[in-house]
């Protein structure tokens, strides 16, 4: 231990650089994104460097230093020469410490770029107002998404403009695909995973058409198309001349609308070649649609994923009556217990009768029901014996008997709502902890009340999906967030099969294991498969030898890593980009980003293809200067360099999102000088 902290300063001096104060994994995650992707110097600063992740950050090749002190203070900001750093990022610690020390780097350097982690986002916004050259992000709310989608088995999804993109798989990609962005997706391999593979070519797409035609003109299902497929490929593949053949076989449909609008000599038989040749220009489409999936997975490359657009984000469609009735079985059994209920039940069930019976023998309902109101509220006047003899009675045995019932009932409800009113204001159950309740059905369990947790449980609770929490620790800091949106919580160290029987196992639709210790989430899940084999389980995991054999062993399963999706995003933040969202292609993550073209930034003069790489990043949209509101997808001109003020929307993997960061300033076509490279 020396005397100016918990560490040493830098022994080199070091200029240009990237600060990452933390230990945890998120600040793992982001070292490797820099060093890895950017290959920019980074020095970390962490409270310590036995624990957490700092022993395998000390091992990351190209960190230049790490330095370890207790705190962010002014001391260790100067060890870390934060006077000529280039960004800072904060990804440790409290939201109030990560302001202070937010403030004391502005101070001692005005121009560095720092990104700091806030639980609260509203907070954040406001701070990034005092920031000259920063911003605010939520880890946990960037990964929160994708946990969320994977619980419902629905697609994850980011809105750009009016729309919102998501990840399709195989069967599920239809016509409003925009480009794909995976295959050879083999479940028992993820590594086979490719993304953004190089787009083929017009001709490639027209053979796969033209086999799809074939001899028997219509289109084919995806299903059959794919066997076919795969039965061709066991054959042999076809030779050129099948290619020819098909080709002219795909023709014919466009051929005879021609021909068809030639030879009219209505008005009647145009109209009907335009609406062939409309037909014919959508059957070509769907069939490009179809072959595009077929042929991969005919070709032997695997699965094939693909970006998708929504007008709207899918809803989760519970039934209204459904969340009528558990809403009522929860309203009884917080109010009542087990005893009350039994007493109401029996009482209600027994006043019905006696109402039901009245009806039949007077088949008058609504005098039937002013006798029932009066006898429950005791008002009813009995027969005389007078009257009984001569007649003159309100009816017969049967009658009197049921309003003997419905009156002693209604005399049984007074002391039952006086004993409810007793329990709930002076017992206080209002103040105590909320418990699943018997109507708690189809609801999604989230063990660990962390902060990915609680925006877990909101994004949830939100979408209208029942939710209950689970917190072995009593002093979570999001126990209090949960309850405050009236979502009941199990608190309880007791063993885990037991808390998951209290959470309702057996109802539940999935269950979501997001505690910090991978361990434990993988105790979870298997604990929740052993109650109940068929549940929907998703894990949170940094380790991905986990993550493997997860997706390997257990069937309706799914692995996220909070650090992993939300990593990347911090990285492109501290590089000045501005990251819209992260999609899942398993536990590959692609970056939706919008990239601003401003004078003396890299991308002034770019194109498409100067933009896209095989690999690494493709161009999904693009909004010009002149239209800022308009969002051109699939933008057609690949030639046209980018002006002052365009800006296009990318969906890009970390390196590739890095190169595109890394592209000097130039008014060229945007190619770095290997000059210019050496400096960087």
């Amino acid at each position: 231990m020396t005397s100016e902290g918990w560490g040493t300063p830098p022994v080199e001096p070091i200029s240009q650089h990237y600060i990452v104060c933390g230990g945890n994994a998120l600040a793992h995650r982001l070292t490797l994104e820099l060093v890895e992707h950017y290959e920019v110097p980074v020095v970390v600063l962490v409270p310590d460097r036995t624990r957490d992740h700092a022993p395998q950050i000390e091992q990351l090749d190209g960190v230049a230093a790490v330095v370890e002190y207790a705190g962010v203070t002014e001391e260790a900001l100067r060890a870390v020469r934060v006077e000529t750093a280039r960004g800072i990022a904060l990804v440790e610690g409290r939201d109030q410490e990560n302001i202070h020390a937010a403030l004391s780097a502005q101070g001692n350097n005005p121009d560095i770029r720092i990104v700091l982690r806030m639980f609260n986002q509203r907070l954040g916004e406001n701070i990034e107002r005092l920031l000259r050259n920063g911003t605010a992000l939520s880890g946990s709310a960037t990964a929160a998404p994708a946990f969320a989608a994977a619980a419902l088995s629905r697609p994850n999804s980011v809105q750009v403009g009016d729309r919102f993109l998501h990840i399709a798989y195989d069967d599920d990609i239809d016509s409003h695909r925009i480009c794909v962005v995976a295959d050879r997706i083999d479940r028992q391999d993820l590594g086979r995973t490719r993304l953004l593979p190089e787009q083929e070519g017009d001709s490639a797409s027209f053979v796969r058409l033209a086999r799809e035609f074939g001899d028997d003109g219509p289109i084919r299902s995806g299903a059959a198309a794919r066997r076919a497929a795969g039965a061709e490929g066991a054959a042999g593949t076809p030779g050129s001349g099948d290619g020819d053949t098909g080709r002219e076989a795909a023709r014919e449909p466009a051929a005879e609308a021609a021909e068809a609008a030639e030879s009219a000599e209505s008005a009647e038989a145009v109209e009907s070649a335009e609406v062939a040749a409309d037909r014919a220009a959508e059957a070509d489409t769907a069939a490009r649609e179809v072959a595009g999936v077929a042929g991969a997975a005919a070709e032997g490359r695997g699965g094939v994923a693909a970006l998708q657009t929504l007008p709207s984000e899918p809803p989760v469609r519970i039934a209204w009556w459904r969340r009528l009735r558990w809403r009522l079985l929860d309203t009884l059994r917080f109010f009542t217990s087990a005893r009350l209920r039994l007493v109401l039940i029996t009482a209600l069930a027994a006043v019905l009768l006696a109402f039901g019976l009245l009806w039949y023998l007077n088949r008058d309902f609504g005098w039937s029901l002013y006798v029932s109101l009066l006898d429950l509220a005791g008002a009813a006047q009995p027969d005389q014996p007078a009257d009984a003899a001569a007649g003159t009675g309100t009816g017969g045995t049967w009658q009197r008997i049921a309003q003997v019932v419905i009156t002693f009932c209604g005399i049984t409800f007074a002391p039952v709502a006086t004993a409810i009113m007793v329990e709930v204001l002076a017992s206080g159950r209002r103040g105590q902890p909320r418990n699943p309740g018997a109507g708690t059905r189809d609801h999604v369990i989230v063990i660990g009340l962390g902060n990915v947790g609680t925006r877990v449980v909101a994004q949830l609770h939100g979408l209208g999906v029942p939710v209950v929490g689970l917190e072995r620790d009593p002093q979570a800091r999001g126990i209090s967030a949960v309850r405050a949106l009236g979502v009941p919580v199990v608190v309880d160290d007791g063993p885990l099969a037991e808390q998951l029987r209290r959470a309702r196992l057996k109802r539940s639709r999935a269950v979501v294991a997001v505690s910090g210790d991978d361990a434990t989430n993988l105790e979870a899940a298997l604990e929740a498969r052993a109650v109940r084999p068929d549940v929907r389980v998703v894990v949170r995991l940094f380790d991905d030898n986990f993550a493997h054999h997860v997706y390997a062993t257990l069937d309706n399963a799914a692995s996220r890593s909070t650090s992993y999706l939300s990593a990347p995003a911090f990285a492109a933040a501290l590089m000045g980009r501005e990251v819209l969202g992260t999609l899942s292609v398993f536990r590959h993550v692609l970056l939706i980003a919008e990239l601003r073209a401003e004078v003396g930034s890299g991308l002034i003069g770019l194109n498409r293809h100067d933009l896209e790489d095989p690999g690494g990043v493709r161009v999904l949209a693009v909004r010009l200067a002149r239209s800022p509101q308009v969002y051109h997808w699939n933008y057609a001109d690949r030639t046209r360099g980018l002006e002052p003020g365009d800006r296009v929307v990318v969906a890009a993997t970390r390196s590739g999102l890095a190169r595109l960061n890394t592209v000097p300033g130039n008014a060229g076509g945007g190619r770095a000088t290997a000059e210019q490279q050496s400096d960087r």
